[in-house]
């Protein structure tokens, strides 16, 4: 711990009673998680509560939480399952969905070590899946009844789509990429449907897509282009897109 935490986290948790207060860290060794950590540290304060279902979990890692103990009560503390249980996500959601808030004090709290044998390793990648994709569907896709186009043609992207209720399924209007494979191939065929004919779904170049966007590409892995071409669209995080990768 940070010789500053406690008193900067407190103020700011007075500040704000009804929030979960964070706060940027030191990543040891340096190397490790690269991404999660710039992530982690440079969310905007509205990213905070916009980037909610993305692979990395909760936009403040949990070993820099600092919160008052009725917002603890009110979540009426941690899921004690055991051992696989993505307690922290679990719990954040809760929090989300009572109206907490989310803030970030600007220092670095801690020192994060990262080691192979930590606690979240344990939880299967399907366990978290599931939780985001409720997530997803309930805050998001079940508002977007006009449809909307999943960013990502490939694997991922693939996956959301199968994993979709048939309700939200049909409201995919296409898939979007910029890979010259994926879309010379055009269309993306729906082989373990049991309907006839078989869905298809048209994929297209991302200048040329709809919105909404449920974005499926992982960011901070292309020397920035592909935030460049998220921002030449001109969108509203939350509004007209949701990271989902």
């Amino acid at each position: 711990m940070r010789p500053c935490r406690l008193r900067c986290q407190y103020e700011e948790a007075a500040k704000f009673p009804d929030a979960i207060v964070g706060g940027r860290f030191i990543r040891e060794p340096a190397d490790s998680t690269e991404r999660y950590t710039r992530w982690a540290n440079q969310l905007s304060p509205r990213q905070l509560t916009q980037q909610v279902v993305t692979s990395h979990g909760p936009t403040v890692i949990m070993p820099t939480w600092f919160c008052s103990r009725a917002v603890f009560d009110r979540v009426d503390g941690f899921d004690e399952s055991g051992r696989g249980t993505p307690e922290d996500l679990i719990f954040f959601y809760r929090h989300l969905d009572l109206g907490g808030t989310v803030r970030r004090v600007p220092d670095e709290v801690l020192v994060y070590r990262y080691h192979p044998d930590a606690a979240t390793f344990t939880i299967h990648e399907d366990t978290i899946w599931a939780l985001r994709l409720e997530r997803l569907c309930r805050h998001w896709l079940d508002g977007w009844i006009d449809g909307f186009t999943i960013w990502n043609a490939g694997k991922q992207g693939r996956k959301l789509y199968r994993s979709l209720p048939d309700e939200l399924r049909d409201r995919v209007l296409a898939f979007c990429d910029v890979d010259e494979r994926k879309l010379r191939q055009g269309v993306y065929i729906y082989e373990n449907s049991e309907l006839r004919p078989k869905p298809r779904v048209p994929i297209v170049h991302f200048s040329k897509a709809q919105k909404p966007f449920v974005i499926c590409v992982k960011m901070d892995l292309t020397g920035g282009q592909f935030e460049k071409n998220l921002a030449s669209l001109g969108l509203e995080e939350a509004k007209d897109y949701v990271m989902f990768s």
